[in-house]
C-alpha cells in the first residue's frame, strides 16, 4: 500500500473490530453452556469502558472507575449470561456482591493468561480510548497481584487490530 492509498468506504475496522468481539461472546457462552465452570486453568481479564452505553456497574465501582476497569473470571462469578450485545455476571467486591452488565462493544481487552492469549480493542465511542487504571481486584483472583500483562513482542497470542483513518 501507498500513501495514496484512498479511505475506503467499507468499514472494514468496524467490521473487524466487532468479528473479534464475536469471539468474546463466543468463549463465554461456551462457559455458560458448560455449566458455568471454567475449564482447566482458564481465566479471563476483561477491561472494558465504564461509562461506555449500556455498561450497567454498582455506582461504587463507577465512582472509583470513571474510565475503565478490569475484571478477572476466575473462581467466584456466578449468574454468567450471555446475548448478542453483550454479557452479565455477578462478582464480589470488598464481599459485596455485585451484578455487572457489559456490552460487547465496551470491551477493550480481552486475556486468558493461562493459555497467554489476548485480543485488544479499538474503543467503539468516540474519545474513549484507554486511560491508565488500577486494577478492580474482585473477590477471588487468586492473580490479584499479577495482572496480566498484553505484550505481543514476547510471541503471545495476541491480537491487535488498528486501522488508521485517513483524515
Amino acid at each position: 500500500m501507498s500513501d495514496d492509498t484512498p479511505d475506503s468506504l467499507i468499514p472494514y475496522d468496524d467490521i473487524v473490530q466487532e468479528a473479534l468481539r464475536a469471539v468474546v461472546g463466543r468463549v463465554l457462552g461456551e462457559i455458560v453452556d458448560g455449566g458455568g465452570e471454567l475449564p482447566g486453568n482458564h481465566h479471563f481479564y476483561i477491561t472494558f469502558k465504564t461509562g461506555a452505553p449500556g455498561v450497567s456497574i454498582p455506582k461504587v465501582l463507577r465512582e472509583r472507575f470513571p474510565d475503565e476497569m478490569t475484571i478477572v473470571l476466575q473462581n467466584k462469578f456466578w449468574d454468567l449470561a450471555v446475548d448478542d450485545i453483550g454479557f452479565t455476571v455477578g462478582l464480589s467486591f470488598n464481599a459485596v456482591p455485585s451484578k455487572l452488565d457489559i456490552p460487547f462493544a465496551a470491551i477493550t481487552a480481552f486475556v486468558d493468561p493461562a493459555v497467554d492469549f489476548g485480543l485488544q480493542f479499538q474503543a467503539t465511542v468516540a474519545d474513549m480510548a484507554p486511560e491508565p487504571h488500577e486494577e478492580a481486584e474482585n473477590d477471588g483472583s487468586e492473580e490479584a497481584d499479577h495482572p496480566a500483562v498484553i505484550d505481543s513482542e514476547d510471541g503471545s497470542n495476541v491480537v491487535t487490530v488498528d486501522f488508521g483513518r485517513k483524515n
